[in-house]
């Protein structure tokens, strides 16, 4: 399992993304769901009112953000606050999603983050010693799920040369309606289009967001269970979810740390070097 065949590399190389149905077994999407249900249960909504938006990116880094890459991290919907700053519904339907260390602290994700088969995966794409950078939780919520911009994962998680790869995970199905992943098939062979930065005054892009034609998108609809493979160049985004069902996934961000370099200028600054999945 996890092991590509050549035509699944072929397509890969060529598209930018690959599908890998039935990767996750029913178990185990289980005892992840259970488990983020019972760490939501368990979570204060008052001690953080963290939002996260792909539109407003800049604006709405702090320092809770930036200490969650070694913690577990709740941000809120854009909309799931009122005029009064008051929750308008319960947390369990308010939150956009949990990151970014559930593959380091939390055993359901760390099992599978960690599982034969991802590093089967990993070392199938020539990967030489690597490294989950970050894990999200995403929920989607049904009427509120907001909107993920166009962009390219190598852009929050680059290195010198240029290695990310997104693993994204469907624990429900996902469907246009509920907001499912659309990409540019092949557009990663166009390079990378723009940095996401961190300094001292916070974070920033180094160049505005191009603009794209929605026509050249289309859509990744995928059962839950499927993987979705993504080269770190692709250009890819989900749109609000309008509809009354969830669209939970769990995504990793993983790169290489043979022949490259973690660039020291990203947003994620470790204070403790991440495990390696494997050294070939």
């Amino acid at each position: 399992m996890g092991i590509l065949s050549p035509e699944q590399l072929q397509f890969f190389n060529s598209q930018g993304y690959l599908v890998i149905e039935s990767f996750a077994s029913s178990d185990e999407i289980e005892s992840m769901m259970q488990r983020m249900e019972q760490l939501v249960d368990e979570f204060d909504p008052s001690s953080t009112a963290s939002i996260f938006s792909t539109k407003n990116q800049q604006k709405l880094t702090d320092d809770y953000f930036f200490d969650s890459v070694e913690r577990i991290s709740f941000f809120f919907e854009e909309k799931a606050f009122g005029d009064d700053g008051k929750l308008k519904q319960p947390k369990q339907l308010s939150l956009n999603k949990v990151g970014h260390a559930l593959h380091e602290i939390e055993p359901a994700f760390k099992k599978f983050s960690s599982s034969e088969k991802v590093s089967s995966l990993m070392h199938s794409l020539g990967y030489k010693r690597p490294v989950v950078m970050q894990s999200m939780y995403i929920f989607k919520q049904p009427g509120i799920g907001g909107e993920v911009v166009p962009h390219q994962d190598n852009s929050f998680l680059y290195t010198e040369p240029q290695t990310c790869t997104g693993l994204w995970l469907a624990l429900e199905d996902a469907n246009i309606l509920n907001g499912c992943l659309w990409a540019i098939p092949g557009s990663h062979k166009n390079g990378l289009v723009r940095r996401f930065l961190r300094d001292k005054d916070g974070v920033k892009f180094d160049q505005p967001s191009p603009s794209y034609d929605q026509k050249d998108f289309v859509p990744i609809e995928v059962k839950a269970g499927s993987l979705v493979v993504i080269h770190g160049d692709l250009i890819h985004q989900s749109f609000e979810n309008q509809s009354q069902k969830s669209r939970h996934a769990y995504s990793l961000h993983v790169v290489d740390t043979v022949g490259c370099k973690w660039a020291p200028e990203n947003w994620i600054r470790r204070k403790v070097e991440p495990e390696p999945l494997f050294v070939s």
